[in-house]
């Protein structure tokens, strides 16, 4: 039986191959139509475009003729571009055109046979041989099993009854595996995509797609849709094919540089970038927060990741970096701003050649003599107003005098035509013309007053945000954080020396760049439709609102691990309920993907014995080896035991990421391995690309990452001995897909004493 329903199936899959291929063909026909029509109308142009501009009657049909030849050429790139992402489609298709089948009837209609691919083909019009994964019809294949199955299309809810869920495995036009299921992807089938080796680049997931992640990828009525995911639960596949779904629902209403995600660094970013592309679409707008913030400072050193998560803070630092990043503080700001309102704004000079053009004071008065109806935004436009008709009666004033009129007389008459420009040099009189010279040569004399009037450059952004500071006991109890007058004046004076050398640390620049904002009234990016944002966990509530501001008109997907939060430790705690600030909660809707799909069931239950009172994590059930603990008295015997691990993991072909706690430790054993000739790869920034093979990363970088095999290194007591560290040691061992191995000198960190004996093999 199962032998003939493979080649019943065979025979359906080599005929939907052969009419794929025929399509091909008529679209490379269209194609190559496409480019002879554009050619042929760029050759005929000078022919068929009659140029008259004696007449306005013969401009107007010179221009008409142009235009129509715009329209022909427009027409026919348009043309070429549909059948060019056709053709990209098809090829896609051609190997491996489908992965699901569905038989389905919906009420007394006849049955129907489905066929779920990577994208759509029609063999003819309306008739559909293979359905696009994120069509309305194919969300039963990952919803539902047998029976009653309801799903959304465009005109409300649908209910078809399923008879047969089939999946297969396809490589090259034959089918490998038949499987018959009930569930939405059978075990099996996930077990198989799941024992794969890692890769350096992120793959699709469209095939393995569990019933919670597809309530991810096709919300589309949630304002904020937060997604609780344990390590290697596919929370960032899923949101990608998020994008991906969202793209092709909205096609014509929605591009790719109307979606952004901010992703923890820019290595992360590069592992990602092929999936879109994988499923025919353009890659959103990606970066990190860290590129977010210092594309608005570019005069400014912000604190760069490996900075922020290496440096060692004291007691009354870590309290005060609560309370810079809590919502208190974004409150206070906001108050703050609205008290610029009657007072305390700061100015500075507009100065032309060094000397003062108009006085800050003067500036202030012009500030402050509008009513209090006058909210910032329209306050400072009034401003710039009153100060461009001031330079104008200065240029007017300054454009009489002698010295300018005689700087024109000894002018070549290159410098002459420059100052004409474009204007006619039909005047009225000599004087009307000596007037225009003299008025625009003194203007742009005045260039950069004019500049730094337009451009807000008379605020004092620095001043205005120590202003703030100093100001923060009137808006906040610094005693609810911990934190004394004296300690807190300690730190706006360490701002104050860091921003005389053009330097801000992250904890200071949203709360900076949030009050520069409200002074100017920026109003945000109003053409971002939906931001995604990737390991919330290490977001602030500041971040957060930040970003609601900065793109008012965006729907947020926000998805991480509270359980791997490497910056904010145990504030992440709280980020769930600070969220319910920010978001109604109507439209607010929390998914948790609590199975772990990434690692072998034995590397999941060790790694989750790490966590004390972690969000719940279970396994899937894929068998592999226990992990295991070294633990050798001096460093040579430990890269010796690592060595020969290295080379075991090879001979298994595994790639294999040795992850330390700093860049320090990664270079320090990156050039023992070397003067060893172990073939290895330092990965010391987050600008670099992953390597094939062995490579040495910091912990910092490691986030989001998948690894066949994963080293711990260093994890002895003196390296890691604080509590909030042990959701980094949890991090670093949930990256591992197959092996995982421990390595400490001396003593094992006592993070891992709640692991029970029985999760793992001590060497």
């Amino acid at each position: 039986m199962a032998d003939k329903i493979k080649i019943e199936e065979q025979a359906h899959l080599d005929d939907v191959i052969i009419k794929i291929k025929d399509a091909e063909v008529k679209r490379q026909n269209e194609i190559k139509y496409a480019e002879n029509e554009a050619r042929s109308i760029n050759g005929e142009f000078t022919s068929d475009v009659h140029i008259n501009t004696t007449t306005y009657t013969g401009m107007i049909d010179t221009a008409m003729s142009v235009r129509q030849q715009q329209q022909m050429l427009a027409e026919r790139e348009t043309s070429w571009k549909n059948a060019t992402s056709r053709l990209d489609i098809l090829k896609k298709l051609e190997n491996k055109p489908y992965f699901a089948r569905l038989n389905i009837q919906e009420g007394n209609h006849k049955k129907e046979t489905i066929y779920i691919g990577l994208g759509s083909f029609a063999d003819r019009p309306e008739h559909f041989m293979v359905y696009d994964w994120r069509a309305p019809i194919s969300s039963v294949y990952y919803d539902g099993g047998l029976g009653d199955v309801t799903y959304q299309t465009p005109d409300g809810d649908q209910t078809v009854d399923v008879s047969l869920k089939r999946q297969f495995v396809i490589d090259d036009g034959q089918i490998e595996t038949i499987f018959d299921t009930d569930e939405a992807v059978g075990d099996q089938m996930l077990l198989d995509v799941l024992n794969d080796s890692a890769d350096t680049k992120m793959k699709s997931i469209v095939t393995t797609i569990q019933k919670e992640q597809n309530q991810i990828i096709r919300d589309v009525k949630a304002e904020l849709l937060f997604v609780q995911g344990a390590a290697g639960s596919g929370k960032t596949s899923a949101v990608l094919q998020r994008v991906a779904y969202l793209l092709y629902r909205y096609r014509g209403n929605l591009t790719a540089s109307q979606v952004v995600l901010f992703s923890p660094n820019q290595l992360f970013n590069d592992y990602i970038d092929q999936v879109l592309p994988e499923l025919g679409e353009q890659n959103m707008v990606q970066m990190t927060y860290f590129q977010y913030a210092s594309r608005r400072l570019p005069n400014m050193q912000v604190e760069t990741l490996q900075e922020r998560f290496e440096e060692d803070n004291t007691t009354a630092k870590k309290h005060i970096q609560v309370l810079k990043n809590s919502l208190a503080f974004f409150n206070a700001s906001m108050a703050y701003s609205e008290h610029l309102e009657q007072a305390d704004m700061k100015f500075r000079d507009i100065k032309f050649n060094d000397e003062i053009f108009i006085s800050k004071d003067k500036i202030k008065s012009i500030y402050y003599k509008y009513n209090e109806n006058y909210h910032l935004r329209t306050r400072l436009e009034a401003t710039r107003e009153s100060l461009v008709k001031l330079l104008n009666r200065r240029i007017e004033a300054e454009a009489k005098l002698e010295w300018v009129e005689k700087a024109i007389q000894d002018m070549s008459k290159e410098q002459l035509n420059a100052l004409y420009g474009d204007q006619d040099r039909e005047f009225a009189s000599g004087d009307k013309e000596m007037r225009f010279l003299t008025r625009t040569f003194v203007m742009r004399q005045f260039t950069s007053v004019h500049k730094a009037i337009v451009r807000n450059r008379f605020l004092n952004i620095n001043s205005q945000y120590v202003n703030f500071l100093h100001n923060v006991p009137k808006y906040v109890n610094l005693s609810d954080y911990g934190v004394t007058l004296e300690e807190w004046q300690d730190d706006v004076a360490d701002v104050v020396a860091r921003l005389k050398t053009r330097q801000i640390s992250m904890h200071d620049v949203t709360p900076y760049l949030y009050l520069f904002d409200r002074m100017t009234g920026k109003h945000g990016e109003t053409d971002v439709r939906y931001v995604f944002i990737d390991e919330i966990q290490d977001y602030t509530a500041f971040q957060l609102a930040f970003l609601k501001e900065g793109f008012p008109r965006a729907k947020f997907t926000l998805l991480g691990d509270l359980n791997q939060a490497i910056f904010t430790k145990e504030n992440s705690k709280s980020l769930l309920s600070e969220l319910g600030h920010l978001f109604p909660a109507d439209k607010t809707k929390v998914v948790q993907l609590t199975k772990s799909y990434r690692s072998t069931q034995q590397i999941t239950d060790f790694t989750k014995e790490v966590l004390i009172n972690g969000e719940s994590v279970t396994s899937f059930n894929r068998q592999g080896d226990l992990p295991t603990i070294t633990v050798d008295k001096n460093s040579d015997k430990l890269v010796q035991d690592l060595e020969n691990q290295l080379a075991k993991n090879v001979d298994d072909h595994l790639t294999t990421a040795i992850i330390a706690k700093s860049l320090a430790e990664c270079t320090a054993l990156y050039n023992r391995l070397q003067a060893d000739d172990v073939p290895v790869t330092l990965i010391k920034t987050e600008n670099q690309r992953l390597a094939e093979g062995t490579i040495i990363v910091p912990a910092f970088l490691a986030k989001g990452l998948e690894f066949d095999a994963v080293v711990m290194w260093g994890a002895s007591k003196a390296n890691y001995h604080e509590e909030d560290e042990r959701q980094l040691v949890y991090t670093i061992c949930s990256r591992a897909m197959h092996r995982l191995n421990v390595y400490a000198e001396i003593e094992l960190s006592p993070l891992f004493d709640h692991v029970s004996k029985a999760l793992y093999i001590l060497k």
